[in-house]
C-alpha cells in the first residue's frame, strides 16, 4: 500500500496527533523528512486561545508542540503503528514577534535535533506570509 503526503486533509492530520477537538491546533502536513517537518493551520474564530480575534502566544506554543508530534504520529503511521501520547518535556527558548490573527494561515518548520529513548530536541519556526513570527526549541517526550 502506498502512503502518500497529504498536505491538505485535516481529519488525517488529526488522526496522527494524540490531541482532538478543540484542542487541535495543526490541520495541514506538507513535508516531511526524518529530520524534518512542515506543517500548517488555519486559525479559526472558535479556537480556545483565541482572545478578541487574536491567536494568543500559548497557541503558538502549543502549535508548534503539536506539530512536533504531528511529526511523530506521520514517522508511526509509514511503519504501520499507532502514535504514541507525548508531551512536551521542557522549553528551552521561545519567542513571538507577532501573534497572528483569526483567519491567518500559519506554517511550522520543525526541524529535530536529536532524537534519544523518546526524548526529541527540536527547533521550530512558525510563519506567517513568509515572515517569522515565533520561533522555539524545545523537548518533546514520548510515553
Amino acid at each position: 500500500m502506498e502512503k502518500t503526503l497529504p498536505s491538505d486533509n485535516p481529519a488525517f492530520v488529526e488522526s496522527l496527533i494524540p490531541q482532538r477537538a478543540p484542542f487541535v491546533m495543526v490541520d495541514e502536513l506538507s513535508e516531511y523528512s526524518e529530520t524534518h517537518l512542515v506543517s500548517g493551520f488555519r486559525i479559526k474564530e472558535e479556537n480556545i486561545f483565541v482572545q478578541d480575534g487574536i491567536f494568543q502566544a500559548s497557541g503558538l506554543v502549543e502549535h508548534q508542540a503539536q506539530s512536533v508530534a504531528l511529526h511523530t504520529g506521520y514517522k508511526y503511521y509509514l511503519l504501520g503503528k499507532d502514535a504514541p501520547t507525548g508531551y512536551i518535556g521542557a522549553i528551552k527558548s521561545f519567542g513571538a514577534e507577532v501573534l497572528p490573527k483569526t483567519g491567518d494561515h500559519l506554517v511550522t518548520e520543525v526541524t529535530i535535533l536529536s532524537e534519544v529513548m523518546g526524548v526529541t530536541l527540536v527547533n521550530a519556526v512558525t510563519r506567517l506570509d513568509n515572515e517569522i513570527i515565533a520561533s522555539s526549541q524545545m523537548k518533546t517526550v514520548v510515553k
